[in-house]
């Protein structure tokens, strides 16, 4: 059986940097002649200069923010999108809102290579339980089982007793979505006296998955993997193991996907770090629809030094060490200071808002606390209410005598290490 999905994961990392710095002069050269975004952000920049890392780096990062300010001026795109490309295309609004168009061709989120290294293969079946509904995480996954070969169960979130009987008669072999719904599956089938011992692999997004849900997992008799992605970029780095020597345990880091150029920059410059220093992840893509260059994720990580033991040969990066920003996702969906912004200015009374992020058990759960205008008593169900309406998650709302003023808008207390 094969240990990797094509040649190219094997590739001397020489040869596959000069492969794509050879690529990426044309490409920048083509986004700037057919994205107007781009003809703007490159008007004077010579692109058929930018043959190096040194070269990219001189140009500037396009941040989550400056990109929904452009959505905002010109919706919905911003005009950073290939207007000829779209016809055909699936249109998606992820939390935000930030607005992004799924890419011709088949897998064109790149997720059939973080399938295969969590030994997933064609003919299996996958149950997926990541939202097919507005943003594309669900299609992400979907996309890339199918390029692989295997079958795919859309079953979307919520209904866990439904998809528990699903599973039960479907019997699938791998499931794929949040890392925390596949116990509460689990946890349900056990009540409702249903087996779903056939889940034996599966392949993790949209969340943190702590070492001790991983390790419960493995005593259930599941080999669970991670990926790490976006719904502006897709799956940008993916979990592997050396199935052969450590019964799939996962190698440390994440190994980079292919077609993908990945920056490590100190937060809020656009300056690289140096190798194995903290800062921002930052990519450029090769998507001719949507070309995103030198892509501010707003997450942090770090590089590892040396290939995989795996054999995969590109770069390893930690994977997600937290937010250079205060966005922070919580039950597979980003929230964004905006969002609790726009909470404060619905319901009448508020002073201040902290929306506080916490585990209960194996599960996200979010707090968020009101500190009330002087002589004011804003309704805690509005607050509720408008809190599921901009993030689409419900939560508790705490009216507090007062907040403390350091500028927080969002404050994630997930221990991260447990």
């Amino acid at each position: 059986m094969n240990e990797h999905f094509d040649a190219d994961e094997t590739l001397a990392p020489q040869t596959r940097e000069a492969r794509l710095f050879e690529r990426l002069a044309l490409f920048l050269t083509e986004a700037k002649a057919n994205v107007p975004g781009w003809e703007k952000r490159l008007a004077d920049v010579d692109t058929a200069s930018i043959t190096s890392r040194e070269a990219l780096a001189a140009l500037p990062v396009l941040r989550k923010g400056e990109l929904m300010e452009a959505q905002t001026a010109e919706p919905p795109f911003g005009g950073f999108v290939h207007p000829g490309m779209l016809d055909g295309a699936r249109l998606f609004m992820s939390p935000g809102p930030v607005w992004e168009p799924q890419a011709p061709g088949i897998d064109p989120w790149g997720g059939a290579r973080a399938f295969f290294a969590a030994g997933i293969r064609p003919g299996d079946i996958v149950h997926n339980s990541l939202s097919y509904h507005m943003t594309p995480g669900g299609l992400i996954l979907d996309e890339a089982a199918r390029a692989l070969g295997a079958k795919v169960f859309p079953a979307g979130i919520g209904n866990t007793e439904q998809q528990v009987e699903a599973a039960a008669i479907l019997k699938p072999d791998a499931y794929a979505g949040t890392p925390d719904f596949l116990k509460a599956m689990l946890d349900k089938a056990a009540e409702m006296g249903r087996d779903l011992s056939s889940f034996r692999k599966a392949i993790v997004s949209g969340g943190a998955l702590f070492p001790s849900l991983r390790a419960e997992y493995r005593e259930r008799g599941v080999s669970v993997m991670q990926a790490y992605a976006t719904a502006d970029l897709g799956v940008i780095a993916y979990e592997s193991a050396a199935r052969n020597e450590n019964g799939g345990e996962p190698l440390p880091g994440m190994v980079v996907n292919e077609n993908l150029i990945v920056e490590i920059v100190r937060p809020g410059t656009d300056d690289p770090v140096a190798p194995g220093e903290v800062g921002e992840l930052v990519v450029t893509n090769f998507n001719p629809a949507y070309p995103l260059i030198r892509f501010g994720t707003g997450d942090l990580s770090a590089v590892l030094d040396g290939p995989s033991p795996c054999g995969r040969t590109n770069m390893r990066i930690s994977g997600w060490m937290g937010r250079a920003d205060q966005r922070t996702k919580i039950k597979g969906m980003f929230v964004d200071p905006r969002q609790i912004s726009a909470i404060t200015k619905s319901v009448p009374g508020i002073a201040r808002a902290r929306l506080v992020v916490t585990r209960e058990g194996e599960r996200d759960a979010m707090t968020l606390k009101i500190e009330p205008a002087d002589g004011a008593s804003p309704d805690a169900q509005a607050i509720g209410e408008a809190l599921t309406a901009h993030t689409k998650l419900k939560g508790l709302v705490e009216i507090a005598a007062s907040l403390p003023n350091d500028g927080k808008v969002i404050d994630d207390l997930r221990d991260y290490s447990k």
